[in-house]
């Protein structure tokens, strides 16, 4: 069976970052102190660069939901595309849910950029805001964009969260594949 693609465009979270939370407020807290930029689903850090028009029956169209809950991904790249036209600088990203360990074929114009781990009825990431879980992984295990990059590793991790802490909340989490488009939305560098 194939996976279901969706889609969404994230404000990036790096050292440009300017509204709320800064950057190296974030690097102090999370102690990840390896990212040059934290590209996680997480809606706390990478917010949605857009809002929908909930009452309209036109944008529940392309909005994905999990038992009931609005999940603010959407199921087709023009819907998104058309939302942040007027944007010059964001994270497009196309993402798998419970991916299997063979990878979405997106190559062509997604980068893969890691797996992240988002609570269940929530949008937080254990990963990169779950407040530390070293007796499940350590900030070392991430990449560079604050992702795990080896799905085994990423499904050990999910497996274990919640059996290692079970007194703590955003433990048990979905599991994403994480996808970057390589030119909408990057900042060009010379």
């Amino acid at each position: 069976m194939e996976s279901k693609i969706y889609y969404t465009a994230l404000q990036p979270f790096d050292a440009n970052h300017k509204h709320g939370f800064s950057w190296e407020d974030y690097l102090a807290f999370s102690e990840i102190n390896h990212l040059k930029e934290l590209v996680s689903l997480d809606g706390n850090l990478n917010r949605l660069l857009f809002v929908p028009e909930m009452d309209t029956e036109a944008d529940w169209e392309h909005l994905a939901t999990d038992q009931g809950l609005v999940m603010f991904y959407f199921n087709t790249l023009d819907y998104v595309l058309e939302k942040v036209k007027a944007i010059p600088y964001f994270n497009l990203l196309a993402i798998v849910k419970e991916p299997n360990a063979i990878k979405a074929d997106l190559s062509d114009q997604f980068e893969f950029v890691g797996y992240d781990l988002i609570t269940i009825g929530g949008d937080t990431s254990a990963l990169s805001n779950g407040g530390g879980f070293d007796n499940t992984f350590l900030a070392t295990d991430l990449n560079t964009l604050g992702l795990i990059s080896d799905y085994n590793k990423v499904k050990r991790i999910q497996r274990e969260l919640p059996l290692n802490n079970p007194d703590q909340d955003d433990t048990t989490c979905c599991l994403y594949e994480v996808w970057r488009h390589k030119i909408i939305g990057r900042k060009l560098t010379n």
